[in-house]
């Protein structure tokens, strides 16, 4: 196979704590990396890198791990630009708008879904993001669930039955029977394109209970559970992520002491999403309170119609270090080690011998300019597999 040597990097975040400065960052100056094939063959001083095939000049940029966005919401159809705006007229958030996108979703093809979907890939994909998780959770029949994760599945490892997003508007007046419909009839359609199973546990959508009773029959099915805990009020979704050994819980917003405990416990992955919170103008979630716990946890966009309608990781980090208490290296850490522990994945959020080769240069010395330089488009190139997908030159 080919080699590549990527050379002259001012920086290099490898988040592997053997390398460099010792910290969980793994961080490295005056660095290189070399490529071969889809994986890392070394990583190191640029001055003791060995000879390749083809050398590349990173011209005294940063690289980091390509970003692992463990949480979006991506086959969907329409918008709700109309809700936006309302919502930052004034009226409050709720589960509800979902319903909307639910509408838009049925009423597209196949052709549109996926179409959509690779659109936003791409958006994500030049700002670094290498990885993925998406979601259904827009179809809440069986036919629609089982279409959004045939085309996510063409798309990514990490697909996630979410029939359990909101009650379907079809059984408004009996949830008790469209839970039996998710764990029955739809998981047994669903279960065969996905890996993972999620439900939204909150007011308005699923009790404890209900969500205890989803994610066991998706447990037993073969699928590994996360869970939409905590975004709106305190409730049961965190307890209950730890309890079934999910792999994340995610919004994490409203926490007693206790949840946090179990979180720093437990081995389920914190996922906070400040996209959410931006566009919602609600509470941020307390990022400071669960690592000075000793609680794992992950940043991710999100990426949804309704409530974070954004792709953009970079983004998110200079929320989570301006508003969320997170130091830019915490920060970074999260975006990519974080989000590959929430997908329980170890090949991918790190650079050392063997991991994939997914990495991202930027256009700064140094990976505190994510958060130095909110909204300035840094990310320069993206190496995907082995293979740069975006160059320094569009």
């Amino acid at each position: 196979m080919t080699t590549t040597l990527i050379t002259n990097l001012a920086s290099l975040v490898t988040n592997d704590p053997a390398q460099g400065d010792g910290t969980p960052l793994g961080l490295l100056t005056n660095a290189a990396v070399v490529l071969e094939g889809e994986h890392i063959a070394w990583v190191g001083p640029a001055a003791k890198a060995p000879a390749a095939d083809e050398t590349h000049d990173a011209q005294g940029r940063a690289a980091i791990p390509g970003f692992v966005d463990s949480h979006s919401h991506l086959v969907f159809a329409g918008d709700r630009t109309q809700e936006f705006n309302a919502r930052m007229s004034g009226r409050a958030y709720s589960a509800g708008g979902i319903r909307t996108t639910v509408a838009a979703t049925r009423a597209a093809t196949d052709e549109d879904l996926e179409a959509n979907l690779t659109r936003y890939l791409r958006e994500a994909l030049r700002q670094g993001t290498t990885t993925f998780e998406t979601k259904s959770g827009y179809g809440l029949t069986t036919e629609d669930e089982a279409r959004a994760l045939r085309i996510a599945a063409r798309h990514t490892d990490e697909v996630t039955f979410l029939g359990a997003h909101i009650v379907s508007p079809d059984f408004a007046e009996d949830p008790a029977a469209y839970v039996d419909l998710v764990t029955g009839p739809m998981l047994d359609a669903c279960a065969p394109h996905a890996r993972w199973i999620d439900v939204f546990c909150e007011k308005g959508a699923f009790d404890g209970d209900q969500a205890r009773a989803i994610l066991t029959a998706g447990k037993a099915k073969g699928l590994h559970p996360r869970i939409h805990a905590n975004q709106l009020s305190y409730g049961p979704g965190v307890q209950l992520a730890v309890e079934l050994d999910a792999a994340s819980a995610d919004h994490c917003t409203h926490l007693t002491d206790a949840d946090v405990d179990a979180l720093a416990q437990g081995n389920t992955v914190a996922t906070l999403l400040p996209g959410a919170e931006f566009s919602t103008r609600a509470q941020w979630p307390d990022a400071r309170r669960l690592l000075d716990a000793g609680a794992t946890v992950a940043l991710s966009t999100d990426c949804n119609p309704g409530s974070s309608f954004t792709s953009s990781v970079p983004f998110c980090i200079a929320l989570a270090v301006r508003d969320m208490g997170m130091t830019p290296d915490e920060a970074i850490w999260s975006a990519t080690a974080g989000g590959a522990k929430a997908l329980r994945r170890e090949d991918i959020g790190v650079l050392r011998e063997g991991a994939r080769a997914d990495l991202a240069l930027l256009d700064a010395p140094s990976h505190v300019h994510l958060a130095y330089r909110p909204g300035v488009p840094l990310v320069a190139e993206v190496w995907q597999r082995g293979s740069r997908r975006v160059t320094a030159d569009g």
